[in-house]
């Protein structure tokens, strides 16, 4: 499984042709207590750089941009029930959705861990 990330704080994990999609911890470490995820429904097709979620937090609301474009075929259903694990799981148990990988070749503008851990300490 390989792992990108985009400069919106995104991160996506390829695994074949399905890609999962979630927040950052420096995401998360931004917009503080997450109190409500807006998850897309399967089905929806998303687009590089579009809206794809949203996320709220007691200081804001937030959208979650899709890191590349392709269909939702799950989402995270513990997110409905508990949105902090966002928070505590930002990069594992707190993923957004599932996707299929419309166009493989968008994953090259992307960032593999060692550049966005650069970019990061540079904003």
């Amino acid at each position: 499984m390989t792992r990108y990330f985009t400069d919106e704080h995104e991160w996506i994990d390829v695994d074949g042709d399905v890609a999962t999609v979630g927040i950052t911890d420096y995401a998360q470490s931004q917009l503080g207590d997450i109190v409500f995820v807006e998850l897309p429904a399967v089905g929806t097709s998303v687009e590089k750089g579009k809206d794809a979620a949203v996320v709220e937090s007691v200081k804001a609301a937030s959208d979650v941009y899709a890191p590349i474009t392709g269909e939702v075929t799950e989402v995270n259903p513990a997110l409905e029930a508990d949105p902090a694990l966002v928070n505590s799981a930002p990069e594992g148990d707190g993923w957004f959705f599932k996707m299929t990988i419309g166009d493989s070749g968008q994953l090259e503008g992307l960032m593999d861990a060692a550049a966005y851990k650069d970019f990061v300490a540079n904003l």
